[in-house]
């Protein structure tokens, strides 16, 4: 017996799927949260970006409204998250606010070129694809907080003062000058 092919995508550490079906035509409003478990599992795919250390809270409220075939979703991400200051590296907590617009339509069945030389170039992004029956508000809340998250995050009133070298400061060679002196290496 034959294995099935395994899926390229990898499967969301937050997943909260919402059928299509499900969204009524006047719309449907939805608000999430992570648990400690789930954000400890999202703090695994963000823990590079910015230095995150923790994940305190992390939650999305969304509007979902279907036209036709396609699902459009409004709303916002939050979440507070534990980094350190890139100057004076004391840690701060940085709060994350992300506005979510995003339209999804069903892949069409025929191939076809996403590049049109002569769409203006103010062409409105292409729909993201809908893979299924369900849209995943877990791992748009997931890519959203990756989208919001300072990569360079700064304590408020630090400032970064660049060293000063003068003819009185630090000179960068000097030690290997005085290696150079007791080695003999002053000879011409």
């Amino acid at each position: 017996m034959e294995k099935p092919a395994s899926s390229s995508i990898a499967a969301p550490v937050w997943s909260v799927p919402v059928a299509v079906d499900d969204i009524p035509d006047s719309g449907r409003r939805l608000e999430i949260e992570a648990s400690a478990e789930i954000r400890a599992k999202v703090l695994e795919l963000v823990a590079g970006l910015g230095a995150v250390q923790e994940i305190k809270a992390l939650s999305g409220l969304f509007d979902l409204t279907r036209k036709g075939a396609k699902v459009h979703i409004t709303g916002l991400v939050s979440a507070l998250v534990a980094q350190t200051c890139v100057v004076s590296l004391e840690p701060i907590e940085n709060g994350v606010k992300e506005a979510v617009d995003v339209l999804f339509a069903p892949v069409a069945s025929e191939t076809k070129s996403s590049f049109d030389e002569n769409a203006p170039l103010e062409a409105p992004d292409p729909p993201e694809p809908l893979l299924g029956d369900t849209v995943d508000l877990g791992a748009l809340a997931t890519e959203f907080l990756v989208i919001g998250v300072d990569p360079y995050p700064r304590k408020a009133d630090v400032e970064f003062a660049p060293l000063k070298i003068g003819d009185d400061g630090p000179r960068h060679f000097a030690a290997l000058e005085v290696l150079k002196k007791r080695f003999g290496g002053d000879q011409a």
